[in-house]
Formats: structure tokens, C-alpha cells, sequence
């Protein structure tokens, strides 16, 4: 724990993946963010969570103090944050070996403030991580990112691909993202970062069922010269625009990712 920790007075503790809206109801009443680190599910997995807020983090892995009792958990904050008067938790917190305390509990083992947010709500959605997730997963990333309160984004390291694209099709830049919650298969309106500008992009997920079979991330970015693109990328999700399907050949493969990048240009410009 940094010397930092030393000075918060008020912390808000959760598991924090995506820094979604509701999340940021329980991160403007604190000074610093305690994230309990699971491992899965990911948003936003690790130290990007501090790219969603101005806070300090401090990380908990939670393998380390799952075993812990509710006091105990309670003896561990107090420890690590020895100026600690406020904390604030979302009204389904819980915390303890099995989850045995809850927000009401923790008013009775911290004897400083205790600050319990409502469930948020948006257009009569409760707003969760886990919801976030399902949205993803049937692609409806236009809901995500209204939960979010921003664009859903990952990032990947670009790699050498089949090269047919750039010979057959469309020049596209091949990704291995790790750790991220990927939408559903198939075919989004997206923006990547190139040379910190936020430009339109046509982005594939899923298996190329009209080639080599095989499992590919890629993004083919509108108007854009991709040849001297190396590294780290990032890709933000606009909105779905189809299925992943097979084609009777690269011609019509082709003549639909025309089709393709005409729909995600009108989606992001």
C-alpha cells in the first residue's frame, strides 16, 4: 500500500469493473477507490480502471483476502488507512469469508461514517457490471456504453495476420486482446486511436468462416494508410452492425465489407 494511503480520510470499495455510472455515484463521495481485484469478468481489467478517474487506486487481490472475516476485512482497512473516517459501499455490498457481511453489517464493525448509494437506475435498467456483460455478449453494445456513461473499449497488440485482406479484400489490423470482455461475434461500427485521433473503423470479432476458420480481432480503419501501424491499438464500440456468416467466396466477402464500412462510416461520423 503507498504512503498515500497514509492521508485518505474516505474511501469507496468495490470490485469496480467498467466504472460505470453507478459506480461513479460511490467514487465522488471518496477520496480514494479500493478495487477488489477478482481476476475475471473484465471492463476494465487492472490499473485502467484509473484511465475512468481522476482518484487514487488502491488494489486488493481478491485471493488474499477472501479468507478473511467481516471484522477482519474491516481490521485491514483500518490498518492500511490509519486516517480512514468515511466509507462508502453500493447498497449490495459484500464483503468477509462467504460474503458474511453486508453494507448494513459494515456500520456495525467501522466506527466512522458509513455511506450506503442506492441501486442506480437508467431508463429503468439497474446499472451492474453483470448487465454490462450480458449486453455485450448479444452485442448490444448501444446499451453498454448507456450503462457505462462512455464508449466500451479495449485495447490489443497489433500482429501479422493471413495477409489476404490487404491482397484480396481490405487492409486490416490484426489484434490479440487478452483479459477484456469481447462483444458477440460479428461485425461493429468502431473508432480507433491512431496517432492519438479517434478515426472511424469498420472492427471484426469472431471466426473467418469464409477463410481459414480461425479466431481474429480486426479493425480496418476508414481513409487510413494502416501499413506503419505497430504496437499497443485501441478500439471503442459505436454500435452492431451484422452477424458473423460464411460467403460463398472473397468477392462477396468483399462486396459486403463495402457494404460494411459504408454502414459503420454513417455509425461514427
Amino acid at each position: 500500500m503507498s504512503s498515500l494511503a497514509n492521508t485518505i480520510t474516505s474511501i469507496a470499495i468495490g470490485s469496480f469493473d467498467g466504472l460505470h455510472i453507478a459506480h461513479q455515484k460511490l467514487i465522488e463521495q471518496a477520496e480514494g477507490v479500493v478495487v477488489i481485484e477478482r481476476g475475471s469478468g473484465y471492463l476494465t481489467p487492472g490499473y485502467k480502471r484509473s484511465w475512468y478517474s481522476d482518484k487514487p487506486l488502491f488494489f486488493y487481490l481478491f485471493d488474499t483476502i477472501k479468507d478473511l472475516s467481516a471484522a477482519q476485512f474491516v481490521a485491514r482497512l483500518k490498518h492500511d488507512f490509519p486516517q480512514l473516517e468515511r466509507v462508502v459501499v453500493g447498497y449490495d455490498f459484500g464483503f468477509g469469508q462467504g460474503r458474511q457481511g453486508d453494507a448494513m453489517h459494515l456500520d456495525t464493525l467501522f466506527d466512522g461514517e458509513v455511506v450506503i448509494v442506492d441501486e442506480v437506475k437508467l431508463e429503468g435498467i439497474s446499472v451492474h457490471s453483470r448487465v454490462i456483460r450480458e449486453f455485450l455478449q448479444v452485442g448490444d453494445v448501444a446499451s453498454a456504453n448507456r450503462l457505462l456513461g462512455r464508449t466500451y473499449r479495449i485495447d490489443g497488440e497489433v500482429v501479422s495476420g493471413q495477409g489476404l485482406g490487404a491482397r484480396e479484400l481490405v487492409p486490416t489490423l490484426n489484434l490479440v486482446v487478452r483479459q477484456y470482455q469481447l462483444p458477440r461475434n460479428g461485425v461493429y461500427a468502431t473508432r480507433t486511436l491512431v496517432d492519438d485521433r479517434w478515426l472511424p473503423s469498420v472492427s471484426f470479432i469472431g471466426h473467418r468462416e469464409t477463410t481459414d476458420g480461425s479466431f481474429a480481432v480486426e479493425t480496418h480503419v476508414i481513409g487510413w494508410e494502416i501499413g506503419t501501424i505497430r504496437g499497443r491499438v485501441w478500439i471503442e464500440f459505436v454500435g452492431f452492425v451484422r452477424e458473423n456468416r460464411r460467403f460463398d467466396g472473397l468477392e462477396a466477402l468483399k462486396d459486403q465489407i463495402m457494404q460494411d464500412i459504408a454502414t459503420a462510416k454513417s455509425m461514427t461520423i
